[in-house]
């Protein structure tokens, strides 16, 4: 019967597994240097998981092994071990490195691309376009320099720093595209702002991101990114 559940267990398991092929891993495929730095900071976070979960399997395995119950053994704990310097010292100095580098990193991505951070005096002098975006349920407008607008469309040129000025009509939403970085909540009476560094051509989509009534599902928009000078003759159309 032990058996059997076991099998049943793996056979279960495997089933299983392939729903896994339909998640997205766009975020690790960026499309600019804002979500290029952020996918380096979750491989960062993901290798320190990786070295950490193998550390501690391979202690246990060690453990379960070693101490196993065997014919010719008397049964009982092993001999305990008190007051041992370097174990002591390993596992806390250990984890307080590890989340140092994690942290450092993180905090100085997190103040750098944070809705509130003022543009850097060398992002000021390069080439930015600004856009202003007004979230509602259940769709996307957005607003370009001389006031031309597109609905659920986003046009973008190449190279560029895009600056999103963002705010809601009724409920909060939130603002992302996988590729390109992100995400921001969007509120209503207040305004956020998303900088995305040096986008790339090609075309993206995106969507609200955070629950907002029975449609938000259906609340996205598809980014286009194009070359500069398809982009000015866009706008001037």
């Amino acid at each position: 019967m032990r058996r059997s559940g076991r099998l049943l267990c793996l056979l279960g398991g495997s089933a299983l597994l392939p729903l896994a092929g339909g998640c997205s891993v766009r975020v690790l495929e960026p499309a600019s240097e804002t979500a290029d730095e952020q996918a380096k900071l979750i491989a960062l976070s993901f290798a320190i998981m990786v070295v950490v979960t193998a550390t501690v399997l391979a202690l246990l395995a060690r453990f379960v092994y070693r101490y196993r119950e065997r014919p010719g053994r008397e049964p009982g704990l092993p001999e305990q071990t008190r007051g041992n310097r370097w174990l002591e010292l390993s596992w806390i100095v250990v984890p307080i490195l590890l989340l140092a580098v994690l942290a450092v990193p993180t905090v100085r991505l997190t103040m750098a691309q944070s809705p509130g951070a003022e543009l850097p005096a060398d992002d000021a002098e390069a080439q930015v376009v600004h856009v202003e975006v007004q979230a509602e349920q259940f769709a996307w407008t957005f607003r370009y320099a001389g006031g031309k607008t597109s609905h659920d469309t986003l046009y973008l040129p190449a190279g560029y720093t895009a600056v999103f000025h963002l705010q809601s009509r009724d409920v909060i939403h939130s603002f992302w595209i996988p590729k390109l970085g992100g995400k921001v909540d969007v509120f209503p009476d207040r305004e956020t702002t998303l900088r995305l560094v040096d986008v790339k051509a090609g075309e993206y989509q995106g969507k609200c991101a955070e629950f907002c009534g029975t449609e938000h599902a259906w609340m996205r928009f598809t980014a286009h990114v194009v070359d500069p000078a398809a982009y000015e003759a866009w706008l001037a159309g």
